[in-house]
C-alpha cells in the first residue's frame, strides 16, 4: 500500500471539492486534459473493464452543438467553462475483455444473446465510477469541475 495523502491533499479532493459553477478566463491545456484522462482512465473498475469513454470540448463551437441537448440551467456554464468533458460508456466494453482482464474469459460474461442488459448496466455503474474518477484526477491536478447529468 502506498502512503497516505496528507490532510491538505484529501480537503483538496474531498472537502473543499464542491461543485462549481463558474470559471477563470483562462484555458485548460490539451495536454492537462490528456493527464487527467490517463488517470482516470485504468482506476479499478469491475474486471477491469473500463467502460467509460470521453470527448473534451473547449471550442466554443463545439460546446454550441452540445447545448440544445442540455437543459437551460446549465447552458450558461458549460458555454462559460474552459473545457466541457462528456463522459459516455461504450456498451460492447467487453470486446476489450481479453487485454483488460486476461485472467479468466471475461468476455463470454457479457458477450452473447440475452446478456445485453447485464453489458449494459456494467457499463452504465463502471463508467459512471470512471467519471468519478476523472473528477478525482481533474482536482489533483488544480481543476475546478462542474459535474451535471441535466441533459434534455
Amino acid at each position: 500500500m502506498s502512503e497516505p495523502l496528507s490532510p491538505r491533499q484529501l480537503d483538496s479532493l474531498f472537502l473543499e471539492a464542491r461543485t462549481h459553477n463558474g470559471w477563470m478566463a483562462r484555458p485548460v491545456e490539451d495536454a492537462l486534459l490528456r493527464r487527467v484522462y490517463e488517470l482516470a482512465r485504468m482506476a479499478p473498475t469491475s474486471a477491469n473493464c473500463s467502460p467509460m469513454r470521453v470527448v473534451f470540448l473547449k471550442s466554443r463551437e463545439a460546446k454550441q452543438r452540445l447545448l440544445p441537448h442540455l437543459m437551460e440551467g446549465n447552458r450558461a456554464k458549460t458555454l462559460a467553462a474552459p473545457a466541457t468533458a462528456i463522459i459516455a460508456m461504450d456498451t460492447r466494453f467487453y470486446e476489450h475483455l481479453p487485454r483488460l482482464f486476461p485472467a479468466a474469459d471475461a468476455r463470454s460474461w457479457f458477450d452473447g444473446p440475452g446478456k445485453e442488459a447485464l453489458a449494459a448496466a456494467t457499463a452504465f455503474r463502471n463508467s459512471s465510477l470512471q467519471g468519478a474518477y476523472l473528477i478525482l484526477a481533474a482536482r489533483s491536478l488544480g481543476l475546478d469541475c462542474g459535474p451535471m447529468s441535466g441533459f434534455d
